[in-house]
């Protein structure tokens, strides 16, 4: 195999401080942006607005403070990532990432997957031994890139008020996922991950689940990497030249580092519950979860 594997999917980590008031409350980050797109950090509680499938919800738990950020990267290692210079530049951008975080307070991860998920290097704070770990990624195998990002993302949900995503860096291509980007979005959502994909090739090459072809970053249509993306509070970026991986990594960062994280107590009805979050800003957007699951382990259909 081209990468050195460590165990697989499950992933033992440190326990993090808590942000909850009780066994029932739901915590959502969010990422609030001005009408230049650079994060809005000085908002109160007052200035935001919860629904949960429309009804409003009391907002019990606000913080706004910055504080450490934990980053998990996932490598696509299939054998599409061969081609050109797509590996080279996937760990460039990771290795932007990494040095945009703190050593010692921030973490991070590293995983690669093909067919399956595995665990290059579990979270640690010991972020200058992760940068020598990028060489041990290579292309090898078919892609589930799909599977991969609802496996990693499930390997996240171990609550904590540390700022944290999934960043994976891809081609795009999925050859052999058994789950869409909406079943994705939809474990990622429920679990509060949010999924920042970093495409290594322009939008317009991205396809989507029929095998579609993106028209252009700003205009995904429904299941798409950028939907995906967008479903759980993260965002699509094209990184089409090494110049870009130093903004993306400060601008992926610069978010994490500025969320919001905002606690309600759940309605007692079980299943999927969409969630839309506001602010009273008009030229503001908000960047969330696109819902919660209530009364069950995982998300399911609907």
């Amino acid at each position: 195999m081209g990468f050195l594997a460590g165990s697989a999917v499950a992933i033992a980590q440190d326990p993090q401080p808590t942000f909850r008031s009780g066994v029932d409350v739901v915590t959502v980050r969010a990422v609030v942006k001005d009408a230049r797109g650079r994060p809005a950090t000085e908002l109160q509680q007052s200035d935001f607005q919860l629904l949960d499938r429309g009804e409003p919800r009391h907002i019990v738990n606000f913080d706004r403070d910055p504080g450490p950020v934990g980053v998990a990267l996932l490598f696509d290692v299939s054998g599409s990532m061969d081609m050109g210079p797509k590996i080279e530049r996937a760990r460039d951008a990771a290795f932007h990432l990494l040095g945009s975080l703190q050593t010692g307070t921030d973490e991070a991860a590293i995983y690669a997957f093909d067919s399956t998920l595995h665990v290059v290097q579990p979270f640690t704070t010991h972020l200058d031994a992760l940068k020598g770990r990028l060489s041990n990624v290579a292309p090898w195998g078919v892609t589930s890139l799909h599977d991969a990002i609802a496996a990693a993302a499930e390997s996240m949900s171990s609550p904590g008020s540390r700022r944290r995503a999934l960043v994976v860096l891809t081609d795009g291509i999925d050859t052999s996922s058994r789950m869409g980007p909406a079943e994705v979005a939809r474990i990622a959502s429920a679990i509060d991950v949010p999924v920042y994909v970093v495409a290594l090739v322009s939008p317009i090459d991205l396809q989507d689940s029929d095998g579609r072809r993106e028209i252009r970053e700003d205009a995904p249509r429904d299941g798409t990497l950028s939907d995906l993306a967008r479903w759980t509070g993260g965002q699509l970026f094209s990184n089409t030249a090494p110049a870009q991986s130093t903004l993306i990594a400060r601008r992926i960062v610069e978010e994490l580092r500025h969320q919001y994280l905002i606690g309600f107590e759940p309605s007692g009805a079980q299943g999927w519950h969409p969630l839309e979050l506001k602010v009273r800003a008009k030229d503001h957007t908000v960047q969330a979860r696109s819902g919660y699951v209530a009364g069950q382990s995982r998300p399911v259909s609907e």
